[in-house]
């Protein structure tokens, strides 16, 4: 697969996507039941008959299964199960083992009685007490599987209402409420599965095109991975990477083309030493949180700010698994993958080091169930990097 994308002319990148990644539609479809499914059987069944009043409230899929970014052959999705009856962050820690115990035993009983379109494979784990569960719905006729991370959660979204609407005043509350915990238990970053709700809309109602983008990067990713055998970089870095891009190119650019668009994300893999980008969708500097998102900005690069969590940076902390990226994607660069028919080069979109772009806006038509958004996003160049 890494020679059919390298040997791919640049001119025909969307006819790659369109040929070699896009997720057949069929799978999808099943896929679709089976987690329905999958869903009401862990709803009807957990903690039934037991004293304690916790149930399972509801379930959200997050990460890639869907038709907005599931990729052919393999994909990697997140099964969020929601419990009632938690009250706080620190509630989820208490409990997880718990539940991780309680929907493995209900899934092993569902894998026996075998109800899915697909086949159903819950993975066993040879650590004890782990708190880590995996399943995976495949399809081996179609060579198409997704394998799913089960993590239970605090609903802090849906508990205070806040699903309701998507304007970030309203999240003041259950951030303030987020970063307390958050420094207080030390867990920076662990309470990210309680906001998938806002990960998925973060992509939900971006153009196709976009959605094709993330494919072909998180196919190079995965490339990447094969041939490096080492430690990289979290792989939704990469995927907010590409969104900032698109936006880049949307705001910047009067055509929008894979081509660049890829080119770009590269270009800034290269310069990870400078990366420095957050969102306010969700959360913005109102008073609440404030002092702690300008703590945050200052932190040593890169920092990626996850869009639904100011938490978590999505870069991670790994410097050499950046560095080793970097290489491989200078490779790609200087190659002739870039090159046009008559080998002249395929530049990305410039960007200058150091920038600060801050209120950009696009309004999104509300009538077609998009939402308003504020991209407020930042470069710098550490002052201290060679």
């Amino acid at each position: 697969m890494a020679r059919e994308l390298f040997r791919t002319p640049i001119w025909r990148l969307d006819n790659f996507i369109e040929d070699q990644l896009l997720p057949d539609t069929t799978f999808l479809t099943e896929l679709r039941a089976d987690i329905d499914s999958i869903s009401a059987f862990l709803k009807e069944r957990c903690f039934q008959g037991a004293t304690h009043p916790m149930r399972v409230a509801r379930v959200v899929m997050g990460g890639s299964y869907d038709e907005h970014n599931a990729l052919k052959g393999r994909s990697e999705a997140n099964m969020v199960v929601f419990f009632n009856d938690l009250t706080s962050f620190e509630d989820q820690l208490k409990w997880q083992q718990v539940f991780i115990e309680e929907i493995r035993k209900h899934l092993l009983q569902l894998q026996q009685e075998k109800p899915c379109k697909l086949k159903f494979e819950v993975q066993s784990s040879e650590e004890p007490n782990t708190r880590s569960l995996t399943f995976k719905l495949c399809s081996p006729e179609r060579q198409q599987e997704v394998e799913f991370d089960v993590q239970p959660a605090y609903d802090a979204l849906y508990e205070g209402g806040y699903c309701k609407s998507f304007e970030s005043i309203n999240y003041n509350k259950v951030y303030a409420q987020l970063i307390h915990e958050c420094t207080t238990l030390e867990k920076e970053g662990e309470f990210s599965i309680c906001f998938t709700d806002l990960h998925q809309s973060f992509l939900r109602y971006r153009a196709p095109k976009l959605w094709n983008l993330i494919r072909l990067v998180k196919h190079w990713y995965q490339l990447c991975k094969e041939k490096l055998r080492g430690p990289l970089p979290p792989q939704y870095a990469l995927e907010l990477l590409t969104v900032y891009v698109w936006e880049f190119g949307v705001q910047d650019s009067f055509g929008l083309h894979a081509a660049q668009c890829f080119r770009t994300v590269l270009e800034l893999v290269t310069k990870y030493k400078c990366l420095l980008i957050y969102w306010t969708w969700f959360y913005d500097f109102r008073p609440e949180i404030s002092d702690y998102l300008h703590g945050q900005i200052k932190k040593a690069r890169p920092l990626i700010l996850d869009p639904a969590d100011p938490t978590r940076n999505v870069a991670g902390s790994d410097l050499q698994a950046w560095d080793l990226l970097a290489k491989e994607a200078q490779t790609w660069i200087h190659s002739n993958f870039f090159r046009n028919c008559d080998m002249s080069l395929v530049n990305g979109w410039e960007v200058s080091l150091p920038t600060v772009f801050s209120g950009s806006q696009a309004v999104m038509d509300r009538e077609e169930r998009k939402l308003d958004f504020h991209l407020s996003t930042c470069w710098e160049v550490l002052s201290n990097s060679g």
